[in-house]
């Protein structure tokens, strides 16, 4: 079966979107998707794969994940997060801990926000959340990434905490891609809950990156946003 899905791909490979995406996903050297190889297949062209390759082993999978090919890893994932939606608890923990085992393999922003939110962030929610700490303080952009984006899931049950935490961890981080991570998932629990959001920005405004601060109040009303750009939250 994994030998029919590798032909499909091979077949399915556009060269010119290729290299429109490997341009996209940042794959020069030097750059955070430095090495990635695209064939040039959309993602609902992956989607439908995914329903039809759907039975994977998990042998299969890991050899999808182990492929330097992006959509490989994205399809993986994708059924990853199926067998996950169809697993008892037992076997949710081990797909979790096969996912754990394989950060290396989720490198780049795509395949993290994809799955991370639909695996850890779900498996965790009602349950301590430790390995995300452990992960912020990673030396990988990416399970640092792992980290914040999972909280998602917590957001989304009104848990918001964590996110304020492991965000408060990675404010001092150098890397763009943390930085709209952390206003990203600032900006979700602002839809939340705004007085908590304003309060954790005066709070830590001297740190914030002014990536970070942008994304973060980006529905706010055009006079309050203005103001925290400017740090003038008293008037």
């Amino acid at each position: 079966m994994i030998n029919q899905l590798n032909h499909i791909l091979k077949q399915k490979a556009n060269p010119e979107k290729a290299q429109q995406l490997q341009r996209f996903f940042k794959t020069k050297p030097g750059q955070y998707g430095e090495g990635d190889i695209f064939l040039g297949i959309t993602v609902p062209e992956q989607r439908k794969l995914v329903k039809q390759f759907n039975n994977l082993e998990p042998k299969d999978v890991q050899q999808l994940l182990n492929s330097k090919i992006h959509e490989k890893r994205l399809i993986a994932l994708l059924i990853l997060i199926q067998h996950y939606n169809q697993a008892d608890n037992e076997k949710k923990q081990k797909i979790v801990n096969f996912y754990l085992n394989n950060t290396n393999n989720i490198n780049n922003w795509d395949l993290v926000d994809l799955s991370a939110p639909n695996i850890l962030g779900d498996y965790l929610n009602d349950k301590p959340k430790d390995i995300l700490y452990k992960l912020a303080k990673s030396e990988n952009l990416w399970e640092k990434r792992i980290a914040i984006i999972s909280t998602l899931t917590f957001i989304r049950n009104n848990q918001f905490q964590d996110t304020l935490k492991i965000s408060k961890i990675l404010l001092n981080d150098t890397h763009d891609l943390i930085h709209k991570a952390v206003g990203w998932m600032l900006r979700e629990l602002g839809k939340r809950d705004q007085q908590l959001l304003e309060k954790f920005l005066k709070q830590n405004y001297s740190k914030l990156p002014r990536t970070t601060l942008r994304y973060a109040i980006e529905r706010f009303e055009e006079n309050k946003r203005k103001k925290f750009l400017k740090g003038n939250f008293k008037n």
